[in-house]
């Protein structure tokens, strides 16, 4: 959530990419530079003193909070109870997993079952949860980092696992772009996280090009599930053979 130090910051922030100084600011408001000064280190400012100030900048003050809100850092987890809230209805679910791949919400209407008004609910739901900031026009800005995972043992992999991990692996993985690969082998205990940090960077890089093609156009992408894991493991048909 926004705070006052955060105001504070991005409108210093808006003076420096303006090039303007605190003087020049305080000529703009018509007041001491000391006062200024003062103002912004106690963050102490009524609105109308801040609309004001977006006009010394020539910016508007929707213009401001958006950059606020921009300047949030982005969610690399979610809290267990937005993870339930969110598996608590699957067509929420669904809405999630496309604002997850930056579907519009006439890509999610056309593809899906759901009315505009259904998906205009369910947007203003994640945005409830923090999933997403819905902007005018049925926009929206993810606030979900690159490096976004679900909890491992939290509600939305739980759910995956109950409802949906059988049906991932019934696929023949034989399409184009698909393979599924069983490695099993006994490496130095010091060498296995060296192992796992190159998966994170997969799915990094996967994560990343999912980011730069959002402007190619719609019919030449398609939808893939990138499933990656290692864990110390042995199938409880061959434990229950040890001696």
């Amino acid at each position: 959530m926004s705070t006052t130090l955060d105001l504070v910051a991005t409108i210093k922030k808006e003076l420096k990419a303006a090039q303007m100084t605190y003087a020049d600011l305080a000529q703009a408001l018509g007041m001491a530079e000391s006062s200024v000064k003062r103002m912004l280190a106690k963050g102490d400012m009524s609105l109308s003193r801040v609309d004001e100030i977006c006009r010394a900048l020539k910016i508007d003050f929707a213009e401001l909070a958006r950059r606020v809100a921009d300047a949030q850092p982005l969610l690399k987890e979610m809290t267990a109870e937005q993870e339930r809230a969110v598996v608590a209805d699957k067509k929420l679910l669904l809405v999630a997993i496309c604002v997850l791949s930056q579907w519009t919400l006439e890509q999610i209407t056309a593809a899906y079952r759901l009315s505009e008004a259904e998906c205009v609910k369910y947007l203003a739901q994640l945005d409830r949860i923090g999933i997403i900031e819905l902007r005018p026009l049925n926009r929206y800005r993810l606030k979900l980092a690159k490096t976004f995972r679900w909890r491992p043992h939290g509600p939305v992999m739980n759910y995956f696992r109950e409802h949906a991990l059988l049906d991932y692996f019934a696929g023949g993985f034989d399409g184009a772009g698909e393979g599924v690969m069983l490695v099993h082998g006994s490496v130095s205990r010091a060498l296995a996280p060296v192992f796992l940090e190159r998966l994170q960077k997969v799915a990094q890089d996967f994560a990343q090009q999912h980011q730069t093609d959002q402007k190619l156009a719609h019919k030449d992408r398609e939808g893939y599930t990138l499933v990656l894991a290692m864990r110390s493991w042995e199938f409880e048909a061959f434990s229950a053979l040890r001696r």
